[in-house]
């Protein structure tokens, strides 16, 4: 009777964040234009790259640089900018909830408040990232030509699915400090220049210089969109596993700092009276 009963709270719960997730869903559906201008700034951004990599390939005379052709490049961009781009702020969503003290209602609710916020998240963030691969491979279609994948294209369902959780992750902990400092959009601002950079979405990690290389391999901002676009469009069968095995290390990492953060958040909150 135990094991029934809990099998039937773990299916209650369950079936509060699908529904979660459908509401998030249709709110999305709902504002199609801020849908609309969002994924054709994509455009934009990927026609500005196309412009500059062709400039700089063909000031190169080369077919490749650092072991990608300009053709890998192009596509690497469509994939990390579409995961950019798909990415809700997370950050300025938590903070108007500790302003606004909404935040207490969210503790009283009969669901877990990062548990809810992850699926919120995904949920925005999957809808977004696939009308922004649609987009982005019309353009790259039309533009770049037909890209040569491989089986890289099969696993980046399962390797994005990563890099937007260990994004949540990270997002989720600097979220959090506005327990402490309230204002936590410079910290998202600063994080973002990281994955700009070191986490490889402007470029391929292999582009950088070999000391920077290695700051940024044993950092988590790799896991998050380099990762994902190098196994879609550079695929190595040998590299697949040590790929995922460091997603998975890191979202375990990451997600105890979470709970710690939170947790200790959430004491501060009771100390202080809410």
């Amino acid at each position: 009777m135990a094991r029934e009963g809990w099998n039937l709270n773990s299916w209650s719960k369950s079936v509060k964040y699908v529904f979660i997730g459908k509401i998030t869903l249709r709110n999305q559906f709902a504002y199609v234009a801020d849908f609309l201008i969002r994924s054709l700034f994509l455009l934009l951004i990927l026609y500005i790259f196309l412009q500059l990599w062709q400039t700089t390939f063909h000031g190169e005379g080369t077919e490749t640089i650092a072991g990608y052709s300009f053709k890998q490049i192009m596509w690497y961009l469509v994939v990390t900018e579409s995961m950019i781009l798909a990415s809700p702020s997370l950050c300025t969503r938590v903070e108007e909830e500790v302003k606004s003290g909404d935040i207490v209602f969210k503790f009283v609710r009969p669901v877990n408040f990062v548990v809810f916020h992850y699926v919120e998240y995904m949920s925005e963030a999957a809808i977004r990232f696939i009308v922004n691969g649609i987009l982005g491979t019309i353009l790259g279609l039309l533009i770049i030509g037909t890209p040569h994948f491989g089986y890289g294209l099969l696993w980046l369902p399962l390797i994005a699915l990563c890099g937007f959780t260990i994004n949540f992750l990270l997002n989720m902990v600097l979220a959090l400090c506005a327990f402490w400092v309230e204002e936590t959009r410079g910290l998202e601002f600063v994080y973002n220049k990281f994955l700009f950079t070191i986490g490889g979405m402007l470029m391929p990690l292999e582009l950088f210089p070999d000391a920077l290389q290695q700051v940024g391999r044993w950092l988590p901002f790799q896991t998050i969109v380099y990762l994902p676009a190098k196994t879609t469009v550079a695929f190595e069968a040998s590299k697949l596993a040590g790929a995922i095995t460091t997603q998975l290390i890191w979202m375990l990492v990451i997600g105890v700092i979470v709970f710690l953060v939170y947790r200790k958040g959430v004491t501060k909150l009771n100390v202080n009276g809410g």
